[in-house]
C-alpha cells in the first residue's frame, strides 16, 4: 500500500452507527446530537443505496481504493505542473536573465503573461471538464504544457519566452480547478483536508526538489552539447511532464457515476455517501443543468466572491515563490548554493502542511476559517520582521516560516471552499471553484512586480504589501467562518 493510502486511511473519521439517516446542507456545522436528530427524519429512498450506513468496512475499502487511484496520480501531476510553472525563477538565476538580456521589468512580464492567460481560461476549461472525462482531459492538457515547457529550452529572444509562457498558462488553466472539482466529487467534507494537504504538498515538494534539480542540472550540464544549464532545466523537466501525463491516462479516475475502475456497487456507494452528507444533492452527478444556468447560479453566490477575495490574498502572499532564488541571493548566497538554499524553505513548509492537514480532518474541519486567519497572522508578522531585522540568518528563518504559513493557508482554503460549495450541482460547483481559483490566482499579477531588483536586498515594498494583504486576509476568513456557520446551506 502506498504512503498516500496509509496516511489517508489513518485520517478516516469514526462514524457512529444509526438506524436511519440522511443529511441536509444545513447540518454541516451543527452539533452531533442535533445532526443525528435531523438525519433520522429524512427519507433516504432517493439514494442509490437507500439502506446506506456510514463508516462500514465496505466504505473504508472504497475510500482506500479512491486514494490509491486518485492521490498518487494527482500528486505527481501537480508536482510537475508547479515545477514547470516556477522553474523560471531557477532559470533566471542560472543565466537565462543574462542570455536573453532581460530587464527586471521584462522578467516580471514573463511571469505576468502566464498568469493572465491562466486566469482567462480557467472557467471555460472547467465547463468543458464538467461535461467530459477527467482521465482524458487532464492528461491531454498536461502533455501540451509539458511540450511547451521543453520547447522553452530553444528560445532565443524575450518575445519567444513570453509566447511560450502564455501557452503554458492556457494549457495549465484547466488543471487546478479540475482537481478541486474531482476532490469534491469523490470525498466527503470530513475527508478533504488531508487529501488537499497531500495535493498542496506536491508544489511544496516541487519547490524543494526543484532547487535540488536546478542545482544539479545547471551545475553539471551547463555547456553540454552547446546548451546552457538553464536550457537543460526546461528540456528535462518538460520531457518528464509529458511522461507522467501518458501514465495518468491509465490511472486517473473519472467522476463517480462513470468511473471505469469502479464496479456498479462501488459507483452507487460513492454517490450515496456524498449525497448522504449533502456534499452532493440528488441531481449532482446526473444533472442536465445548462452552462448558462450553472454560470448564473455560481456568480450570484456570495460564497464565490468571498472565497475569491480570500484566495486572492493568499496568492498575493505566495507570489514570492517566483522570487525565492532571488530573495535567497539577496541574503549573500551565490552560484549553485542559491538553488540549494531554497530547499529548506519548502521542506519546512511540507512538514507543516502535512501535519496541519492531518489534524484538519480530525479537529478543525468546522474551524478552518479561524485556522486560515491564524496562518495569515504569522505571514503578517514575519513580513514585518523581515523588513525591520538586518541579520540575514534571522531573515532567512522568517522567510521559512512565512512560506510554511502561506502553504498551510492555501491547502486549508481549498478544503474550506470545496466543502462549502458542496451543496451546489456539479456544473455550478465547478464554475464557483474555477472562479475562485482563476480570479484568486490573478492577484499574482501584482505579486509579480513586488520584488524588483532595485529594492534589493531588503525588498521593503514587497514584504510590506505581503503584510498588509495578510492583515486583510485575517478579516476575510473570520467573516467567512461566521457566515458559513450561520448560513451553511445557502
Amino acid at each position: 500500500m502506498t504512503f498516500f493510502a496509509i496516511f489517508a486511511s489513518k485520517s478516516e473519521p469514526q462514524q457512529q452507527p444509526r438506524e436511519k439517516s440522511g443529511a441536509s446542507a444545513g447540518t454541516l456545522d451543527v452539533s452531533k446530537e442535533e445532526k443525528w436528530e435531523q438525519i433520522e427524519q429524512i427519507d433516504l429512498s432517493f439514494l442509490p443505496i437507500p439502506d446506506y450506513t456510514p463508516g462500514t468496512d465496505e466504505e473504508k475499502r472504497l475510500v482506500r481504493k479512491i486514494d490509491l487511484y486518485l492521490l498518487p496520480t494527482i500528486f505527481m501531476m501537480y508536482l510537475l505542473s508547479y515545477l514547470d510553472r516556477t522553474n523560471i525563477g531557477n532559470a533566471k538565476t542560472a543565466g537565462m536573465e543574462v542570455d536573453l538580456d532581460l530587464s527586471s521589468t521584462q522578467y516580471s512580464t514573463v511571469l505576468v503573461v502566464m498568469i493572465v492567460f491562466y486566469v482567462s481560461m480557467e472557467i471555460p476549461t472547467n465547463m468543458i471538464l464538467s461535461k467530459s472525462r477527467p482521465s482524458i482531459f487532464l492528461p491531454a492538457i498536461m502533455i501540451l504544457w509539458g511540450t511547451v515547457t521543453a520547447s522553452m529550452s530553444q528560445v532565443k529572444t524575450y518575445h519567444q519566452m513570453v509566447a511560450c509562457r502564455a501557452l503554458v498558462g492556457i494549457f495549465e488553466a484547466g488543471f487546478a480547478p479540475g482537481v478541486l472539482l474531482m476532490f469534491s466529487s469523490w470525498y466527503r467534507r470530513s475527508e478533504q483536508a488531508m487529501r488537499f494537504g497531500i495535493y498542496i504538498s506536491a508544489p511544496v515538494l516541487s519547490g524543494a526538489f526543484g532547487g535540488l534539480f536546478a542545482g544539479a542540472i545547471t551545475g553539471h550540464l551547463d555547456g553540454v552539447r552547446g546548451m546552457a544549464g538553464w536550457r537543460w532545466l526546461f528540456l528535462i523537466e518538460g520531457v518528464g511532464t509529458v511522461g507522467i501525463a501518458f501514465m495518468a491516462f491509465f490511472t486517473l479516475l473519472d467522476f463517480p457515476s462513470k468511473s471505469r475502475y469502479m464496479s456498479d456497487r462501488e459507483r452507487d456507494l460513492a454517490l450515496t455517501r456524498l449525497k448522504y452528507e449533502s456534499l452532493l444533492n440528488s441531481n449532482t452527478d446526473h444533472t442536465d443543468m445548462t452552462h448558462s444556468k450553472a454560470l448564473k447560479k455560481a456568480l450570484i453566490n456570495w460564497r464565490t466572491w468571498l472565497f475569491t477575495l480570500g484566495y486572492a490574498i493568499i496568492n498575493t502572499t505566495s507570489s514570492q515563490s517566483y522570487f525565492y532564488p532571488t530573495l535567497v541571493k539577496s541574503l549573500g548566497y551565490s552560484g549553485t548554493k542559491i538553488q540549494y538554499m531554497t530547499v529548506p524553505i519548502y521542506a519546512v513548509a511540507f512538514v507543516f502542511n502535512i501535519s496541519t492537514s492531518y489534524f484538519g480532518d480530525r479537529h478543525i474541519q468546522n474551524h478552518r476559517g479561524h485556522f486560515i486567519s491564524c496562518c495569515m497572522v504569522i505571514v503578517c508578522l514575519t513580513g514585518i520582521l523581515t523588513t525591520t531585522v538586518y541579520n540575514n540568518t534571522a531573515r532567512y528563518i522568517f522567510l521559512i516560516f512565512m512560506c510554511a504559513a502561506v502553504w498551510c493557508a492555501t491547502s486549508s482554503c481549498l478544503a474550506f471552499a470545496s466543502s462549502s460549495f458542496g451543496y451546489l450541482e456539479r456544473e455550478a460547483r465547478g464554475i464557483s471553484l474555477a472562479t475562485m481559483n482563476g480570479l484568486g490566482t490573478a492577484s499574482t499579477i501584482a505579486g509579480s512586480f513586488l520584488f524588483p531588483a532595485k529594492d534589493s536586498p531588503k525588498y521593503i515594498m514587497g514584504f510590506s504589501v505581503v503584510s498588509a494583504t495578510s492583515f486583510l486576509g485575517i478579516a476575510i476568513f473570520l467573516l467567512l467562518a461566521f457566515l458559513i456557520k450561520r448560513y451553511p446551506g445557502n
